[in-house]
């Protein structure tokens, strides 16, 4: 079988610059390769493949059930920190089964009932910080993002037991996210005591003390059941497959994890891109605010979701630097053609989202920031796709749109903001996604007052016609 072609150096040296710098190692070799390229991240492994070609993703992303598979075990990066029981880590029927079980509180009514907690909580965050005050905007879209996720999988704001979850979830997630904590999960030879440096067992006394409080809750939940809760674990509790049958403990806390680790810290990256891009292009500052003043005070959440200019800086913010670098992987169930090399059954192959994000053909000048891109054409879900495709696509892809509409909105009208420093910022690899290269300092310079447009356009029609 011919692969297409890769790097030739050790395969530990590619996984070394997988981990170290995997942005720059993607484009270095789809400059020299092209769409489709391989890498031997593994000795023990073949070659896995990576694709950035909007027809490749097509053809391996609608056959997830045909000629692809995307089995959880290819996954196993992700279980020491989400378990074996998680949506991400499991296959098969059993990966649909929870995907269904999952899928409830993220759509219709149920999402709708979580914009005045988003709303809240934004509110409740930005007000902490004093006006001329630096700080870290990052921080600030964490702090929102994980109380959002606490309160809508919990329906815990405050309390002893949330701010423990909250405290010991921010230690695994910071601990986790350098360079050194990647190597531990590719490597698992090192995933053990190392006497005086004991990263490993420290990161895992870590996960042990979040699962304790996580299995306190829902044994707490088990034994004083509540039919007037509507938080998602509370869903997930009283959710029943076709069979009757409900969640095991050890299921409910991969799945919190799960979401609490993915609806929090991914959405707290991409919000502290947004600020970032609309404080460092005024025209983009200045448009938003003009579209969202149109709808004057108290504007409904419905109406901001809509807004085309908002969701067009958003989805910019999410193409430019994406903050999942790939999809899922798939591995051939038959033999397939792909990109012209004919693949042999169990070869792996990977889209990578940040090289597709950054064609020329489909994103002129792609190092640019443009929001005019989305309001120009429609992109389709193999040339756009910050939240995966097929069958691993990411399930709360709306609750994040919803969340980062909300928050921008929310602190955009209600304060002035500004960098404190124009220099440019950069993506680099954060745990297993990425995030900005150093802290994104800004400062609130003063409150805003909305001033509703519709009082004005009034007035203006009652000046004409008494003229």
């Amino acid at each position: 079988m011919k692969l297409p072609y890769g790097p030739q150096s050790p395969a530990v040296l590619q996984m070394l610059r997988w981990i170290t710098s995997p942005m720059s190692f993607m484009e270095a070799c789809a400059a020299k390769y092209g769409d489709i390229f391989s890498l031997r991240l593994d000795n023990n492994s073949s070659p896995l493949i990576f694709v950035s070609n909007p027809q490749m993703l097509q053809q391996i992303l609608t056959n997830d059930t045909k000629e692809f598979e995307a089995p959880g075990d290819t996954n196993l990066v992700f279980e020491s920190l989400l378990g074996k029981r998680s949506v991400i880590t499991i296959s098969g029927a059993e990966h649909q089964r929870q995907r269904q079980l999952l899928l409830p509180p993220f759509h219709g009514e149920r999402m709708r009932s979580y914009s005045q907690i988003i709303s809240d909580i934004t509110e409740k965050v930005i007000s902490q910080y004093q006006i001329g005050q630096p700080f870290n905007i990052r921080s600030a879209a964490q702090a929102i993002t994980l109380r959002v996720i606490m309160q809508a999988v919990f329906g815990l704001d405050e309390g002893l037991r949330a701010e423990k979850i909250q405290q010991s979830l921010g230690e695994l997630l910071e601990k986790g996210s350098s360079v050194l904590s990647v190597a531990f999960l590719y490597f698992p030879a090192l995933q053990r005591d190392f006497g005086p440096i004991n990263f490993w067992g420290k990161q895992m006394r870590r996960q042990q003390n979040t699962d304790e409080l996580l299995y306190e809750e829902i044994q707490e939940r088990r034994e004083k059941p509540d039919a007037s809760r509507t938080d998602i674990l509370s869903l997930l509790m009283a959710a029943r497959d076709e069979a009757g049958q409900p969640m095991t403990d050890e299921e409910l806390r991969d799945e919190l994890m799960t979401l609490l680790l993915a609806g929090h810290e991914t959405t707290a990256t991409a919000l502290a891109w947004a600020f970032y891009w609309i404080h460092k292009i005024p025209s983009v500052r200045q448009k938003l605010l003009q579209e969202l003043d149109s709808l004057g005070d108290n504007p409904d959440p419905n109406a901001i979701f809509k807004l085309p200019y908002l969701n067009a800086v958003c989805s910019e913010t999410l193409r430019i630097y994406p903050v999942a670098m790939l999809t899922f992987p798939r591995v051939l169930k038959t033999h397939v053609s792909l990109g012209g090399y004919e693949l042999e059954p169990e070869t792996g192959v990977i889209g990578s989202i940040y090289l597709t994000h950054r064609r020329e053909d489909l994103y002129p000048e792609p190092q640019q920031f443009k929001p005019e891109r989305f309001l120009e054409r429609q992109f389709s879900p193999y040339e756009y796709l910050p939240f995966g495709g097929g069958a691993r696509r990411c399930i709360g892809l709306a609750f994040a749109q919803l969340e980062m509409k909300l928050a921008i909105a929310k602190i955009l009208t209600s304060r002035e903001l500004e960098l404190v420093s124009n220099d440019e910022i950069r993506p680099q690899r954060r745990g297993l996604v990425t995030g900005p290269n150093r802290p994104i300092q800004m400062v609130i310079r003063s409150q805003r007052q909305v001033k509703s447009r519709i009082p004005q356009v009034r007035e203006l029609q009652e000046i004409k016609t008494t003229a």
